[in-house]
């Protein structure tokens, strides 16, 4: 399941403002059924941030869809992840980018965050999931012998408005017979279309 998937706390605490507001770029996703605000860690996760800033800019995500939503049966719910992008879109997609591994940004895999979608690590590109619980087992695991665990998934931002509109696509009906694989049953029978991806106005 893991390898199929291509917030702030304590570190920014003591961080004053200022800092904190340049840590941080705010982007508007706006699907058709609300808003998303992501603010993204743009110094923390710099190569994968940029890449998100780069989609949104040459508006690559506009008319993309939510396509997946991943339920996990254990608690505490809800337990799981939506899944959206460019998927592999030749007229859509750039070149994939550097892996950056939470066990260096810090950025951990908790509700709202939102990481990206790969294969092998350094494969990622325009494609990248939401966060509906805490999910430590995509952080890296500098200790672990699985060569997947080792590298986790790279974790670059957070939801900090409309994770109501995650939780109403998240809840969407899916589709028992699309999908491969481990994704069969996990795909939206109506995929959620995203509008637009756009920075959000300065504050």
């Amino acid at each position: 399941m893991v390898k199929r998937f291509a917030l702030l706390f304590a570190a920014l605490v003591l961080a004053p403002s200022g800092a904190l507001a340049e840590a941080l770029t705010n982007v508007v996703m706006t699907t058709e059924v609300g808003d998303i605000v992501i603010a993204l860690e743009t110094e923390r996760a710099p190569v994968t941030a940029g890449n998100f800033l780069r989609y949104a800019e040459e508006k690559r995500f506009d008319g993309t869809v939510f396509y997946r939503a991943m339920r996990l049966e254990w608690d505490p719910q809800p337990n799981g992840l939506v899944q959206s992008g460019t998927q592999f879109d030749p007229a859509r997609i750039l070149p994939p980018i550097a892996h950056e591994p939470t066990s260096e940004t810090g950025v951990r895999h908790v509700a709202g965050t939102i990481s990206m979608a790969r294969y092998a690590p350094g494969s990622a590109t325009g494609d990248f999931a939401i966060m509906l619980s805490p999910q430590p087992f995509l952080d890296a695991d500098p200790a672990s012998e699985d060569p997947e665990r080792r590298a986790g998934f790279a974790a670059f931002g957070h939801v900090v408005e409309g994770m109501d509109v995650v939780r109403a696509i998240f809840d969407a009906p899916v589709d028992p017979d699309k999908g491969e694989g481990a994704m069969k049953g996990q795909m939206l029978a109506q995929p959620v279309r995203i509008i637009s991806v756009r920075r959000a106005p300065a504050q």
